[in-house]
């Protein structure tokens, strides 16, 4: 069973310190079985002070980190020299030294300083609250911090943007380690979306557009019950009645990516449900999520995930040995 270890600092956020045990404790195969194991840490196992007006009592102290599969760290309030200076005091570099090559490590919204003051982003994509991007970009010069997206998975190194968007990545994970049908169950049981559209682009204080501006979701409603069809941008900003300029600018505004992202995004959510879901042979499959050809398939899903359809197949369409 995977272990997943979650670091408790002072100061945490009670919301996100409980996001791994209910999305990870949510997750089960297809006879019942728990997938996950979280247990929760502190530095020293002692009481933790929270952001909220009481504390939590741990079961671990650091020591955990050295033994899990996965580690998570969420925000603080209080991170004191991690945010202010960048650096990590004595007792978390050491807790953080001991953990394990090849551990994955995830970190939600502010927890992305912690990671960052460790030296673990350097060269790498990451991405934190939007209010800290800029600064944590700043701090950070050797990271690539995106304040778009609402997390980025970047092998063993995971972050999310603020609060609910640890869900978010839990929820990814969940979806890459055991297949879209484990992560959908996943986020019923939690009363979640199994996935949400954009970026954190739509979470930002804008000025109020113009009252008699349509939204962009009917045009999304529309292109994604024809995904198979040959869509072009200006099919779609025809079926908004705007013009492509207008329908380009509303929609990048409302979902925080731009229409052709955001097509290859659920085309390839269409190709991984077909590839989990059915025996179609790949060709069929890119013709049915709108790729076209298997070739265009194999590219953007190694883009997307890393991997071809044949394996990704092999990985979550489970077997008569195994159902």
């Amino acid at each position: 069973m995977h272990h997943v270890g979650v670091l408790a600092l002072d100061g945490v956020f009670p919301f996100e310190l409980g996001i791994p045990a209910r999305i990870f404790g949510a997750a089960r195969d297809s006879t019942g079985n728990r997938l996950y194991r979280v247990s929760t840490c502190s530095l020293d196992g002692g009481p933790v002070r929270t952001e909220a007006d009481y504390e939590v009592t741990v079961s671990h102290d650091a020591g955990l980190l050295a033994a899990v599969d996965t580690v998570v760290i969420p925000p603080s309030h209080t991170l004191g020299p991690v945010r202010d200076e960048g650096r990590l005091p004595d007792a978390l570099r050491t807790a953080l030294s001991a953990i394990r090559p090849g551990t994955r490590i995830v970190a939600v919204c502010t927890g992305t300083y912690v990671l960052a003051a460790a030296g673990l982003l350097d060269g790498r994509r990451a991405t934190t609250h939007w209010r800290e991007a800029d600064r944590l970009q700043r701090m950070f010069t050797t990271a690539r911090i995106d304040p778009d997206v609402l997390f980025i998975d970047d092998g063993e190194i995971l972050t999310s943007a603020g609060v609910a968007a640890g869900v978010d990545l839990c929820l990814h994970i969940v979806r890459s380690d055991h297949g879209s049908a484990v992560a959908n169950d996943v986020a019923r049981s939690c009363v979640v979306p199994p996935w949400r559209d954009g970026g954190q682009a739509q979470y930002i204080r804008r000025p109020v557009p113009d009252p008699t501006a349509a939204g962009t979701a009917p045009t999304q409603a529309w292109a994604m019950e024809r995904l198979a069809e040959p869509l072009t941008l200006a099919a779609m900003a025809a079926h908004a009645n705007v013009s492509v300029r207008t329908f380009t600018r509303r929609f990048r505004t409302e979902v925080g990516m731009s229409p052709g992202q955001w097509l290859i995004l659920r085309r390839v959510d269409l190709a991984r449900h077909l590839l989990e879901t059915t025996d179609l042979p790949v060709d069929l499959v890119a013709d049915r999520a709108g790729f076209g050809t298997g070739v265009s398939l194999r590219t953007h899903l190694h883009a997307a995930l890393g991997t071809t359809p044949q394996a990704y197949r092999r990985t979550f369409r489970p077997t008569p040995d195994t159902t």
